[in-house]
């Protein structure tokens, strides 16, 4: 079966997410047949409730790359570069080769 990449919205933030061609076909893979009502993030802070775990907390942090503000979940240690995901994503694959 074929499947597209769907616009849905989270009923929990109102923020629109996408529902990939790939998390369908799991989806239906595993049997499941409603698609998500919330969004990636809400479903793993929701996760974590339920577990009783921590919030996660994040850092705001400059990529050493780009110069991009963004994010991280850890304490950024500054004898290290940190970066955005699509720099750490090239380094990573730069490392690789």
């Amino acid at each position: 079966m074929s499947y597209t990449d769907k616009q849905l919205t989270c009923r929990e933030c109102g923020r629109a997410f996408v529902f990939t061609a790939g998390e369908q076909a799991f989806f239906a893979e595993k049997g499941l047949v409603h698609q998500p009502q919330r969004c990636p993030e809400c479903r793993a802070a929701r996760r974590r409730e339920r577990l009783g775990l921590q919030p996660r907390e994040l850092h705001p942090v400059v990529c050493a790359a780009c110069g991009v503000p963004t994010t991280v979940p850890f304490v950024p240690r500054h004898e290290r570069p940190v970066y955005c995901s699509a720099c750490f994503e090239r380094v990573r694959v730069a490392a690789r080769a």
